[in-house]
Formats: C-alpha cells, structure tokens, sequence
C-alpha cells in the first residue's frame, strides 16, 4: 500500500511541475496533458505486451526517434520495466480478483450456420471479486480462441512465477 500512496504522490508532483512548464512557456495545459497521455501510451503498451528493452528501442526507432534516444529509452526500460510490471500486477490483482472458475465443453449439435454444426465450444462461467462485490462473468470460446486463452494465462503464470 506504501508504494501506492508513493506512487500518488510522484504523480501529484509530476502534474504540478507539468503545471508549472505550462506557464513557464505559456503553454495550455489541457493540450499538453493530452500530449504526455500519448506519450505515456507507448510505455504502457509496452508494459501490457510485456516487451524487452530491445523491442521497445526498434519500436522508438519505427517511430521516428533517434538512435541515442531510443538506446537510452531502452536502457531505462531495461531498468525499470521489472518493477513496473511488478507494480501494474499487483494493482491488477486487487482490482480484479479471480475467485472460482467453472467450465465445460460443447459440440454445436444443430445451428443455421452449416459450418458452425460440430465445432467445439468451451463455456465460463468467471466468479471475480470487484472491491468488496462478487460478479459472475460468463463467457463463451470457440477451439481457438480458447487455446489463445491458456497460452495467455501461461504467459501470465510464467510472469508471476518470475516475482516470487
């Protein structure tokens, strides 16, 4: 909870130095707030993606940026991604917490679709818990997209494993 309100803290700051920047260059600040979110979009897909300092640099390169900044950019990833990830998993795990999980096969026995008659389903039905509010998920997968599925939650897993 302390790296949180460390975290608050770090963003109070950075908005009024940003504040400040604005008036000191006589800049709106509603158009330069908008500025930084679309910059800070790129660390953030790179965090959701689960991208190497490598990955990120030719990414910076692809966009436009030189060569030293995109390095140092990558260097600082490489630096902080760790902690990042650690941070982002954590506030994701007390936002959304899995509590049950049932599911169970299907075969398409009949349908109007003619190519949709014999493919397999797969049917879950997700117990989350949202603050102090249990919501029942329900979802439906074909084959593939369930199989997308478990490989994501083994990449997932792997991640976790890495932290602990």
């Amino acid at each position: 909870m302390r790296s949180l309100n460390q975290l608050r803290a770090e963003v109070e700051r950075f908005l009024t130095q940003l504040s400040e920047f604005a008036t000191m260059n006589e800049i709106s600040l509603g158009p330069l707030k908008n500025i930084i979110k679309s910059i800070l979009l790129i660390p953030n897909g790179a965090l959701k993606r689960n991208l190497s300092s490598e990955q990120v640099r030719a990414d910076f390169i692809a966009l436009g940026l030189s060569e030293e900044k995109a390095s140092y950019f990558a260097e600082q990833w490489k630096l902080n991604s760790p902690t990042l990830t650690r941070l982002a998993v954590g506030q994701t795990l007390m936002i959304n917490q899995l509590i049950d999980m049932e599911w169970k096969f299907g075969v398409t026995a009949g349908s109007s679709e003619l190519e949709k008659v014999g493919s397999i389903f797969l049917q879950l039905k997700l117990v989350v818990k949202k603050g102090s509010q249990m919501d029942h998920v329900y979802v439906e997968l074909t084959l593939p997209q369930f199989y997308s599925f478990l490989h994501e939650m083994e990449r997932i897993k792997a991640s976790l494993e890495c932290f602990s």
